[in-house]
């Protein structure tokens, strides 16, 4: 029976990024073990999944002493649970997962890249993160880009040899959930709970974001946008995703203003995202870097029409007036003008969102992803096999 080790750096990347995937590699007969930090998320992502799960104390910043401290539990557990297979997703667990995978004997290390916070950093930061990519990839077997973008930018960039490089089906990370983000399964209970944190008016235009609310996401941008609009007294700006004032912040005029606002509502955060995109006119997503951004997939599932920047993911997913309306990235000016558009041209949007959900169901239905990996995971146990 072949083991296969999973590793996020914490618990809610299991939970909603990885969801489905464990038990279904269980239910193809393998031992599956998950690792990330400790978290409230971890006895549901258990009964949810159905497999084991480790601690290791990973922390999200730049922690030296306790990353080494990580390295070498990692090391031990390598050791005493001897894996085929340890695929890693997320920066942090990524740099320390391959690297103990590689002193460990590994044979067959994979790492998931998602997106690469280098991307919008500057100076020596940038470098430095740079840095810990190659630190990343060079420890890893195969690294699998979740977009053609971000392969493509790989390889522009020089950060990873090109044949090391594996684009799973047509891109993604876990697809998206055909059965959950689908209007008819909606629950009427989660869709009142939705519609009272809300509190639309009758004619009220809702403007629905999802994600954290941190500088990266675009939120100074989309909040600015917002409210220099011709349809601000007409709108509500809805706000799915918590503050995380420690990490990447928002500048602090920009939160008193999301918490002050009668037109702006912010919800820290909801299982039931499904239902809030099914009260939502328009999705945006202001993002200044992404991998293959999941919510535009769910977005396209339940027809919701769509606004993003034109980075990588992003414009992998959506065509400029195609499947939806594509600003410059930190141009809060486009921005607005995209939101008054949307108002206004609704019907013209509904055929984006017809277009996207077509693409969507074709393409990225979840089950095919898994499938896809488990198809990879079979070949690369061939492949080590043949070597040995």
């Amino acid at each position: 029976m072949p083991k296969l080790i999973r590793i996020t750096t914490v618990p809610l990347s299991l939970k909603l990024l990885l969801a489905g995937q464990m038990k279904y590699m269980k239910e193809q007969g393998w031992e599956v073990v998950m690792i990330s930090s400790d978290g409230r998320e971890v006895d549901q992502v258990v009964r949810n999944e159905g497999v084991r799960h480790e601690v290791i104390p990973f922390t999200r910043r730049i922690t030296p002493f306790q990353d080494l401290k990580c390295i070498w539990l990692l090391i031990k557990l390598f050791q005493r649970e001897k894996p085929d297979i340890v695929h890693t997703h997320t920066p942090k667990a990524g740099l320390l997962g391959m690297i103990a995978a590689n002193l460990s004997g590994v044979k067959i290390r994979i790492h998931t890249l998602a997106g690469i916070p280098a991307m919008s950093a500057e100076g020596n930061k940038k470098s430095l993160l740079e840095s810990v990519e190659k630190w990343t990839y060079s420890n890893a077997t195969e690294v699998w880009p979740n977009s053609e973008g971000l392969r493509k930018f790989v390889i522009e960039q020089e950060l990873c040899p090109e044949n090391k490089l594996k684009l799973i089906h047509k891109g993604s990370s876990n697809g998206v959930d055909l059965e959950k983000f689908n209007r008819e399964s909606l629950k009427e209970n989660h869709l009142v709970a939705a519609t009272m944190r809300i509190m639309p008016g009758e004619d009220d235009f809702i403007i629905l974001s999802v994600g954290r609310l941190v500088k990266d996401k675009g939120i100074e941008e989309l909040v600015s946008a917002f409210l220099n609009s011709k349809i601000v007294n007409r709108s509500k700006l809805v706000l799915l995703g918590s503050f995380e004032q420690e990490l990447n912040p928002i500048s602090p005029e920009t939160m008193q203003t999301i918490r002050d606002h009668a037109r702006i509502v912010q919800i820290d955060w909801t299982d039931h995202v499904s239902h809030y995109l099914a009260l939502a006119d328009v999705l945006v997503h202001p993002s200044h870097r992404e991998g293959f951004p999941n919510v535009l997939l769910e977005a396209g599932a339940m027809n919701v029409p769509v606004i993003c920047s034109n980075i990588i993911g992003n414009i992998d997913i959506i065509t400029q007036q195609k499947t939806g309306l594509i600003f410059p990235i930190k141009n809060a000016e486009v921005l607005k003008e995209a939101l008054e558009f949307a108002f206004v041209k609704r019907d013209k949007m509904a055929q984006y969102a017809e277009k996207l959900n077509q693409e969507v169901v074709e393409y990225y239905d979840r089950k095919i992803l898994h499938k896809e990996i488990f198809s990879n995971y079979q070949r690369l146990l061939n492949t080590a096999k043949t070597a040995e």
